[in-house]
């Protein structure tokens, strides 16, 4: 009997202690990459998504211009996030050509610097960045050739792709448009040249 107020008072001081113990915890904290993450888990390749097609976003049952989706990816082959400007430009398809791009009928650019602009075009389900390039010029009866840039800490990464005909989704003669619908609300990316203005780059 005389033993159960000393366990009772010990108990107790052991409480106190567990309490004192959590309190002494550091807080969590963010810290910068260090040199050796961002050349680890820092953008290597640019790898332009095969869902990147000619997309009607108004819903007007006429094609708006082409969502493009890029894919950045680390060291690892792993989508990853970077700040950057990435540059878009569409031109004619010239088939069978060393160089399959043909006269340039328009340039885009877009920004991924702030955190606002990181969430408007980060696509969670895919792990790409999505932009939508207004050029209502464009047809469902020819083939384009879509390259893309993006510069990132002096870094400039590259890839191009053949959006040919048949792989536009939902092509169909040019005198029956195909009616698709809109597919995100982001802010569509205007043309920073009027179409045909230049020609590639030898």
């Amino acid at each position: 009997m005389g033993s159960r107020p000393w366990r009772c008072a010990f108990s107790g001081l052991v409480v106190t202690s567990s309490i004192l113990a959590l309190g002494c915890q550091p807080a969590s904290r963010s810290e910068d990459r260090t040199t050796t993450d961002t050349s680890m888990f820092g953008p290597s390749d640019l790898r332009i998504h095969p869902f990147t097609s000619v997309k009607d976003w108004s819903g007007e049952g006429k094609p708006d211009g082409i969502e493009a989706l890029i894919e950045l990816q680390d060291r690892f082959r792993d989508p990853t996030k970077a700040t950057g400007t990435a540059t878009f430009e569409l031109y004619a398809y010239q088939r069978n050509h060393p160089d399959p791009r043909g006269v340039r009928l328009a340039l885009w650019r877009g920004t991924l610097l702030t955190l606002e602009e990181q969430k408007m075009h980060w696509n969670r389900i895919s792990r790409t960045y999505s932009f939508q390039l207004a050029f209502p010029q464009i047809r469902l009866d020819k083939s384009y050739v879509l390259q893309v840039t993006f510069e990132h800490a002096g870094q400039r990464l590259t890839n191009q792709v053949v959006l040919e005909m048949q792989e536009i989704k939902g092509a169909v003669p040019t005198s029956q448009p195909a009616v698709t619908q809109p597919t995100t609300t982001q802010p569509v990316v205007r043309p920073v040249t009027q179409p045909g203005v230049r020609t590639p780059a030898p």
